[in-house]
């Protein structure tokens, strides 16, 4: 059988959505296709069972042990994707499992069962302790099919609400986890609809619009307290051969390892002589939690005064990151909303003046895969700002200078308002 099938089919099995892609790479490999006719039992009632079985195709009836009433026997019918016999071994099967139909059968023995109880939904080996903070900001617990939790971690970026980053990021990997590993996301859309509240879980709710040999669609809606506080649909594309060109050229910058980090630039505010006492010791109160994502400025800029409507910066994720794309696609969704929109307000900064900014819709499109644990340019314009919304523009190029991925964002760009209590909308 072709090994492809068998990884889109596990794809498919929503036991197998909480493994890496190596897991899943591995499971196909071990797997056995097992065949039976109708009427054959494919396990008895106090057998151990060869391992777990995922069905192929065809038909099965669970039939439960009996109680001396044969018409009262609890019955379930198992059809393609569902499976039994995990968390079996070592046991013995208290049901009879019989075929209906020609029935196939994929194997897993049980001495491979330790590949269904990975380290993280990225991680098939390691301890988490070693993991990146953005690899945990964006892991995701599985509730129920298509269903994942996310959760706000105190060491991740606080705006006063949920980061617009870790919204997409999560949604996204949401979305990937539904999806076959073959496939890879290439474009998303996204609409921030509410504020997040840091201290509740999101929900991410995953529907399946399309699965097609080439492409996958998925919507996530993300919701706290049961309202959806945000919206994302994800297209998912199998790799294949192409045109390619490319006209956009990486704008000519520094090289990362010229550039302060932010850390260090930080470090010359508290130690600058120039810099009046007292605002030395107001940027020394201020907290100071390094970012998941480590960030060099390209360009001199002022919150004080004007400046032209662009950014650029080099970025990449602290620490090593598993060798999954879907992950590191991710990791560049959960970048992409650092200073993104506020670009389109460096003409109107001036001394004094206080601004809000909030995203409304963001949109990327990945032309090439990405390694998010190596240095990333991000260049960033803003066409216009009108009527209370900023737009703005970015390109991502790796270091070879080759474009990664386009980007698109509005966002509502105003002079701050003193806060009146809870707030319930980004509008």
């Amino acid at each position: 059988m072709d090994r492809e099938a068998v990884i889109e089919f596990l794809g498919q099995v929503p036991l197998l959505q909480r493994l890496p892609s190596s897991s899943l790479m591995k499971v196909a490999e071990l797997v056995q296709f097992k065949s039976y006719d109708h009427g054959d039992y494919v396990v008895r009632e106090g057998e151990t069972g060869q391992g777990i079985y995922f069905i192929w195709e065809g038909q099965a009836e669970v039939i439960g042990p009996s109680n001396g009433d044969e018409g009262n026997r609890p019955e379930l019918l198992l059809r393609k994707y569902d499976y039994f016999g995990y968390g079996i071994s070592g046991s013995v099967h208290q049901v009879n499992v019989i075929a209906l139909s020609k029935l196939t059968c994929l194997v897993l023995p049980h001495g491979n069962s330790n590949l269904l109880q990975p380290k993280s939904i990225w991680n098939a080996e390691g301890t988490p302790k070693d993991f990146s903070l953005v690899q945990h900001i964006l892991h995701l617990e599985p509730i129920d099919a298509d269903i994942f939790r996310g959760f706000t971690l105190p060491d991740s970026p606080s705006f006063r609400q949920v980061f617009g980053g870790q919204f997409i990021g999560q949604a996204l990997a949401a979305a990937s986890k539904t999806v076959d590993c073959l496939k890879h996301v290439h474009s998303l859309h996204a609409y921030f609809l509410i504020a997040g509240d840091n201290n509740l879980p999101i929900v991410y709710q995953v529907h399946r619009a399309r699965d097609g040999n080439s492409f996958a669609t998925r919507q996530v809606d993300a919701k706290q307290n049961g309202a959806v506080v945000f919206s994302l649909m994800a297209s998912f594309q199998k790799n294949e051969v192409g045109f390619e060109h490319q006209n956009s050229l990486m704008p000519l910058v520094p090289p990362p390892e010229t550039l302060p980090s932010m850390e260090e630039l930080r470090e010359r505010r508290l130690t600058d002589p120039r810099l009046p006492m007292e605002y030395r010791k107001i940027v020394a109160r201020e907290t100071f939690v390094p970012w998941p994502i480590e960030i060099r400025f390209c360009d001199s800029s002022s919150s004080r005064r004007p400046s032209q409507p662009s950014m650029r910066y080099w970025f990449r994720a602290r620490g090593k990151l598993s060798d999954d794309q879907a992950l590191h696609r991710c990791v560049l969704a959960y970048a992409s909303d650092l200073l993104f929109v506020g670009v389109s307000l460096n003409p109107h900064r001036r001394k004094g003046l206080k601004t809000t900014t909030l995203s409304l819709d963001h949109s990327i499109w990945f032309h090439r895969p990405v390694k998010a644990d190596d240095w990333l340019l991000y260049s960033i314009e803003s066409p216009s700002a009108c009527g209370g919304r900023g737009f703005v523009t970015g390109l991502m190029f790796n270091r070879n200078g080759e474009l990664v991925a386009s980007l698109t964002q509005e966002g509502l760009v105003r002079k701050s308002k003193p806060l009146t209590g809870e707030l319930k909308s980004k509008l």
